[in-house]
């Protein structure tokens, strides 16, 4: 079922850099794009083919992701709404950096390059606003950078299961975060992913069911990770 404009219009106005914008105007924006559904499991773009445009998630959920030279996976975001991905190409014109994944049942707005550009020179407090997006995203990048130069696949994956459980609070689902899911989370393959666990596991630091994985000693997987806390 087709939603109203105005409907589309009041969800576009919850992306940050959209809310400023009169309704009047955010109605011009929602027009130029168009509304794209996507079932769980397929492919909304692939990385390095023509760019793609630029997407604001309605609804769903969504995996940003790279493919490494062996087949491994790398998730580089996920993304849930109401936020935008795929800024990039519809600055340059230049092939999608990622591969986009409908995790769940997904509804998109989608702006190719041409009407995005377009934009741009109607209401270029847009691009400003792109910039502020592109800046935290490079932070977030460069975070990953430092644990993939820096620290090995064990330190990676006691780093993840601490901010999976938020730091052993809860128990980390298994159906949602599989083993293979986490690997290409921390750029791994599931294998190497699988060690790290039997190293926390027998040592006390995990409990592992076919259905969690519950952190025992998170100060412990704090040295593993090689996160330094603050002392106040």
């Amino acid at each position: 079922m087709t939603q109203p404009l105005d409907y589309l219009s009041v969800i576009l106005g919850q992306v940050e850099h959209f809310k400023r914008f009169p309704e009047a105007d955010r109605l011009v924006i929602v027009n130029a794009g168009q509304i794209r559904s996507f079932p769980a499991d397929s492919i909304i773009f692939r990385e390095g083919e023509a760019c793609a445009g630029m997407f604001v998630l309605f609804s769903g959920h969504v995996h940003l992701g790279k493919l490494g030279p062996q087949g491994q996976q790398s998730l580089i975001a996920e993304i849930d709404p109401v936020i935008m991905f795929n800024e990039v190409p519809v600055l340059d014109d230049g092939p999608n950096l990622t591969t986009a994944t409908a995790i769940a049942d997904c509804t998109t707005w989608n702006i190719s390059y041409e009407n995005f550009q377009a934009l741009l020179g109607r209401y270029p407090t847009v691009g400003l606003g792109l910039l502020r997006v592109l800046a935290k995203r490079t932070r977030n990048l460069m975070s990953q950078y430092e644990d993939l130069s820096f620290r090995s696949v064990v330190a990676r994956s006691a780093k993840l299961l601490l901010d999976l459980s938020n730091n052993g609070q809860h128990a980390i689902d298994r159906k949602h975060h599989s083993n293979t899911e986490m690997a290409a989370r921390i750029s791994t393959v599931p294998e190497a992913l699988s060690r790290s666990l039997q190293i926390f596991r027998k040592n006390g630091d995990i409990i592992c069911t076919r259905t969690t994985i519950t952190v025992h000693q998170p100060k412990t997987l704090e040295k593993f990770a090689q996160i330094e806390r603050a002392l106040y």
